[in-house]
């Protein structure tokens, strides 16, 4: 089984994110990115996978500017075969739709023969969540979203998935789509012998226009704005008079 790993470069998670002041995106010069934290998810789980001898080849995928070959190479710390960079100048790349990656990841999916492809539930930069879904449509692929937990039953693949009204477990034919949900694994950390040994792990470059995928949006951003700023409590002096708040403010 080989095994397609979509892996995206975002700002770190624990950078306090910025308003542009043109309100068409956020301050992204000069801040820490990282790889998107499930795609790391599911890269570990991937190499699980190929760790359990279910696997025998894991390539690692990323779409986006000559910074984003950073996060491959983490992906190959990790332990990843190979990668592949679809590269996209920083300028465009506000352009990259989900809509775009799904027709890029099912493209290179089908000349890359591969059985399985991987992906993160959502990116904490956008939270679509859609990749994995429109990825499979494109593919004629069965889908198994939100995954916790994954393993080998005979000639499937047996998914624990995470649902609102707790888990369901389901089965998928191979080749499949999976999305990783956050309590799938724990991703390990990368030595420095496998940090060193990623520099030579092979990455090849293209480009968008080299799989046939156009990249005009389909979506225009309005504007973006930061969060309403939350308003302060008061303090009532007994329940009575908690009661009144609550019903003078329609809570009850």
């Amino acid at each position: 089984m080989r095994i397609l790993v979509g892996v995206k470069r975002v700002i770190d998670y624990a950078v306090k994110v910025r308003v542009r002041p043109d309100k068409k995106g956020v301050v992204t010069d000069g801040v820490k990115h990282s790889m998107n934290p499930f795609d790391e998810i599911a890269v570990e789980e991937a190499i699980r996978l190929k760790e359990k001898k279910i696997a025998k080849e894991v390539v690692a995928l990323s779409i986006g500017p000559t910074q984003a070959q950073e996060t491959l190479r983490t992906a190959l710390a990790m332990g990843a075969d190979s990668a592949i960079h679809v590269e996209v100048p920083a300028g465009e790349l506000e352009r990259v739709q989900p809509l775009h990656v799904s027709r890029i990841i099912s493209k290179l999916a089908t000349e890359g023969k591969f059985d399985l492809v991987m992906v993160g539930k959502q990116a904490i930069d956008d939270d679509c969540n859609q990749t994995a879904q429109m990825t499979a449509a494109m593919l004629d692929w069965p889908q198994a979203t939100f995954a916790s937990k994954v393993e080998k039953d005979g000639d499937y693949l047996k998914v624990t998935r995470e649902i609102d009204g707790g888990l369901e477990t389901i089965k998928v034919g191979v080749p499949a789509v999976i999305s990783a949900d956050l309590r799938l694994n724990e991703p390990r950390y990368a030595t420095l012998p496998n940090i060193m040994k990623a520099k030579k792990k092979p990455i090849k470059k293209m480009k968008a226009s080299e799989l046939g995928v156009d990249l005009t949006p389909t979506i225009e951003v309005i504007s973006v704005e930061d969060p309403p700023v939350r308003a302060a409590g008061i303090k009532v002096d007994d329940v009575d008079t908690l009661i009144a708040k609550l019903k003078e403010a329609g809570r009850v």
